[in-house]
């Protein structure tokens, strides 16, 4: 019989249970997006791969709903346009297919959520820099010890107990349905 199951629930767990810590920053980073919210900005989410999974999901869950009927929330993944993505990559490289799309359609009084399993992703990076840039609030969802998001964003969360890329994601993606549904109570929505 494999083992491979309980190791991974173990994992998961021991990750799970870390992310009490980080209570705080889960709710300034919940409070920093109800707040723009309320003031009619919008949220911008990005990441790779899986984290690129991740940001349309919780674009979904604030457009559409996370629990009851509401209106809509202004978010959006930067990564689901493949037309947008293929055309800046090809056109100035991929480190610039956030970036770009931040300069593009971000104002001040946005906020940017970056998600990066390692924090040393180069087209996050350079989302986060472009946002701060233009006064766009960056809240970096990072895993193990944060890396370069870690001194670049306004507001960091990160699930430091793991630097196992699937544990991190798993990790994300609950801090990241707090957040929605935390900004669903502030906002009067839930």
């Amino acid at each position: 019989m494999s083992t491979a199951l309980p190791k991974a629930i173990d994992a998961h767990l021991a990750v799970i249970q870390s992310l009490a810590a980080l209570t705080p920053t889960v709710e300034q980073a919940s409070h920093l997006c109800a707040d723009a919210l309320a003031a009619g900005y919008r949220i911008l989410l990005c990441g790779n791969g899986g984290s690129a999974s991740d940001c349309q999901h919780l674009a979904g869950e604030l457009v559409g709903r996370l629990k009851g009927n509401r209106r809509p929330l202004p978010a959006h993944a930067l990564g689901a346009d493949s037309a947008v993505m293929t055309c800046i990559a090809n056109d100035f490289g991929y480190e610039e297919v956030f970036a770009r799309q931040v300069e593009g359609i971000g104002k001040a009084g946005d906020v940017l959520l970056a998600l990066s399993t390692s924090g040393n992703s180069a087209n996050v990076v350079r989302a986060v820099e472009q946002a701060n840039a233009l006064g766009i609030t960056t809240i970096g969802l990072l895993g193990g010890n944060g890396g370069k998001l870690a001194q670049l964003c306004t507001h960091v969360v990160c699930v430091s107990a793991s630097t196992d890329t699937a544990r991190i994601q798993e990790a994300h993606i609950l801090i990241g349905h707090v957040i929605c549904a935390d900004i669903e109570a502030r906002l009067g929505l839930a």
